[in-house]
């Protein structure tokens, strides 16, 4: 049943993407995002739905005239830049076999990001776009608050299998990059009803995130809901919130989850941590050496007997950061940071020139506490290309 329901949706999508391209845009992220195929058990579990959108979304492109120039700035210019120098950091890459498959995924999801800025030509197309990753994660993260509940935190929260945010970490990042976004949603509803919703999905969400047991979540959360505090209005009534949540919270975890957060502190005896250290290591050495850095998947253990032979056994960079390090050298992170600077230089235009109070500059504010998520609890976790 799952399966036909998955693919009614999908196959009815495509001639309406033709018609109205920014739906395609719509259906794509709720399967990039959600992967509700993944939650299916017969045929539907493997089908490439999203390719299906993504072909749709091409004729559209070549056919339809509703959509819009992509604007030439600093962020975009540095965006394609970056963009062009992965192509040439992987015909550089140390093992170009392994790394040209890795690039046609990220190809693929750029296009649909070049795709969604063409077609979404309003303001209330970004709200549905807004709406359908916040339903997409929120499937997962209100879930994974009331399994943190029920279950008095004592199992970790998972995300989609066979997806980007699949680890628990992962979905935790994602889940606090996503509340800002909740709170946005809230702010311009009118119905009381969603409004409730929306807010009891912004504390589950904050709940599935301590329930993932991740101790970069941990840090992050405490960043993000630090920085959301200083972006609101009410901060007397926001940060009495933020301080009995975190007591209440703090309170009800088990003592597993206080000695794994308390394990941050003990790095140097945490094998996972350690493991991030020497791969870090390798980052420096391998980009210092290569200005194109070693292409994608360049971790191995002949790899790491060139870039740091000390290490007792082979792990990823579990950052952004050292991830684009590795991958595309020096210069593939300063432009990987200038994408990210540019974007933020941009949301403190609106927010400095929209009307007070507006929805732009809410979002502004929201999309920031969300960067700021990614910053922090990115640095943990290799989620340098998640869309």
């Amino acid at each position: 049943m799952r399966d036909l329901l998955i693919t009614l949706i999908v196959v009815g999508a495509i001639p309406a993407t033709l018609y109205r391209p920014y739906i395609g845009i719509l259906v794509w992220s709720w399967i990039s995002y959600m992967n509700p195929h993944r939650l299916a058990y017969g045929f539907a579990y493997s089908m490439p739905f999203a390719q299906m959108i993504a072909v749709a979304l091409v004729l559209a492109f070549l056919f339809n005239r509703d959509k819009q120039k992509i604007p030439l700035d600093r962020l975009t210019v540095t965006w394609g830049l970056f963009l062009l120098w992965m192509c040439l950091t992987t015909a550089m890459a140390i093992y170009p076999d392994s790394a040209m498959p890795a690039l046609i995924k990220i190809i693929k999801i750029q296009a649909v990001t070049v795709m969604s800025i063409l077609f979404l030509t309003n303001y209330k197309r970004v709200e549905f776009l807004i709406w359908t990753i916040v339903l997409s994660i929120g499937f997962f993260s209100f879930k994974g608050g009331i399994f943190t509940l029920a279950t008095g935190g004592g199992f970790r929260v998972w995300g989609p299998p066979g997806s980007f945010i699949q680890e628990n970490n992962s979905l935790a990042l994602a889940t606090l990059m996503v509340i800002p976004l909740i709170y946005y949603l809230y702010t311009v509803q009118k119905n009381k009803w969603i409004k409730y919703g929306l807010m009891a999905g912004f504390g589950l969400s904050l709940i599935s995130a301590l329930g993932s047991q991740s101790r970069g979540a941990f840090i992050a959360s405490a960043a993000v809901l630090g920085f959301y505090w200083l972006k609101t209005k009410g901060k007397l009534i926001s940060g009495l919130g933020i301080v009995m949540f975190a007591v209440v919270a703090w309170n009800f975890m088990p003592t597993e989850w206080h000695e794994r957060m308390s394990s941050i502190q003990d790095y140097q005896e945490d094998r996972s941590a350690m493991g991030r250290i020497n791969a870090w290591i390798y980052s420096i050495n391998i980009a210092n050496h290569n200005i194109t850095g070693g292409g994608f998947n360049s971790w191995g253990e002949q790899t790491y007997a060139v870039y740091n032979p000390s290490a007792e056994f082979v792990a990823v960079a579990h950052s952004i950061y050292f991830s684009v390090l590795a991958d595309h050298g020096w210069i593939g992170l300063l432009l990987f940071l200038l994408c990210f600077f540019f974007s933020w230089r941009n949301l403190t235009f609106v927010i400095r020139h929209a009307d007070k109070g507006a929805p732009e500059e809410t979002l502004a504010k929201m999309l920031q506490v969300s960067y700021v998520a990614y910053f922090t609890g990115g640095a943990f976790l290799s989620l340098s290309y998640f869309d």
